[in-house]
């Protein structure tokens, strides 16, 4: 090669390997940054990428990540009450297909429906107390009306929803979580139809903290509500029209809402508790996963579930790896996207499926 053509390549080599050094890990294309630890138990365990959903904080900041589901096209859209840009839509491989914003100071509880015609997301934000229907596009479908104004509430009772279930009739139930500790139920036009629950730490069918609703069809001839009751530490089953049947009782996880897949239940536990002090910690979140039959299988990132005579041991924080784990989504591969509240403005995480 002549002198003059090697300095000039040479050149280019340089100014191209300057380039690619200069760009901004969220844009470059690259292998997943896999952890070697290896979380979880059983037949549930993962390898975590921690920068899976990052992005360039100044085009697409977070405060919260709050929760995330996946639509039919396997596009995953996270919700964030950041006002720039409420809904972040990724593919499964963290890239950024799109957002939009409807501008929600709280933005917290995020359902997906598929009716027929096409998908649509229920949005809670329980700062502003509402609760609204739109397309996969932001485009606002109806917004539910206050129990308030429809008489479902007395004037000095709160409403600050925070999480939305479709029954198979396409009535909506709408969990008052932080507010009066309700589950409302409406019909598909939005007229209200009654109300269960309320706030009690020592009745078994009321809550403290009905943080999380969802639809359980797991046994087609009949589905059921699972209800989180966070600040006890369960899951709360009700009939379609309010009944109460059982409680599933988790020590140590406060638990968000329940994410049903396949056979098994998934849920991110927000708080915990630390061993020899039994009261709610910060910064002690990791998941949990039942199977069918309600046992605990696995804990990524928390302690490995244990029974003793029947009974399930007190669960706890593993690994400082989550803060508090808000949420869970469970991909076609059953890999994980876990989002995050208060953990320092950090995006989705990704856990994959060994």
């Amino acid at each position: 090669m002549e002198r003059r053509t090697f300095i000039k390549s040479s050149t280019k080599a340089i100014a191209a390997s300057t380039l690619v050094s200069s760009v901004p890990f969220y844009i470059m294309a690259s292998k997943p940054k896999l952890s070697e630890t290896i979380l979880g138990h059983g037949n549930f365990k993962y390898r975590l990428e921690l920068e899976w959903g990052n992005l360039n904080p100044k085009n697409h900041p977070v405060k919260n990540c709050h929760e995330m589901v996946m639509d039919k096209k396997g596009r995953l859209f996270m919700l964030t009450d950041h006002v720039k840009n409420n809904i972040l839509i990724y593919d499964k491989s963290g890239k950024l297909l799109d957002n939009w914003t409807l501008k929600l100071p709280g933005g917290h509880g995020l359902t997906l429906h598929d009716e027929g015609d096409d998908e649509y997301l229920y949005i809670t934000d329980p700062n502003l107390g509402k609760v609204i229907k739109t397309t996969l596009t932001g485009t606002i479908v109806k917004t539910f009306d206050s129990p308030k104004d429809n008489g479902a509430y007395k004037s000095n009772m709160h409403f600050r929803p925070t999480e939305t279930a479709i029954g198979p009739n396409g009535d909506v139930y709408i969990a008052d979580g932080y507010g009066s500790q309700f589950i409302l139920q409406y019909d598909a036009k939005g007229n209200f139809i009654r109300k269960f629950g309320g706030d009690s730490f020592l009745q078994e069918a009321k809550f403290k903290q009905a943080h999380g609703v969802a639809l359980d069809t797991r046994d087609p001839n009949n589905p059921t509500l699972l209800c989180s009751a966070r600040i006890k530490n369960a899951f709360k089953r009700f009939t379609l029209n309010g009944k109460f049947i059982e409680t599933y009782y988790l020590p140590g996880a406060y638990v968000s809402r329940p994410v049903i897949n396949g056979d098994n239940l998934y849920s991110g536990v927000c708080f915990g508790m630390e061993e020899g002090n039994y009261n709610m910690k910060m910064n002690r979140g990791f998941v949990t996963i039942l199977d069918k039959n309600h046992k605990v299988v696995s804990n990524p990132g928390g302690t490995k579930p244990k029974y003793k005579n029947g009974k399930l041991k007190i669960m706890y924080q593993d690994a400082p790896i989550f803060k508090h784990c808000h949420d869970v989504c469970v991909d076609n591969d059953k890999n994980l996207y876990v989002c995050q509240w208060n953990a320092g403005n950090v995006y989705p995480y990704k856990l994959h499926r060994v």
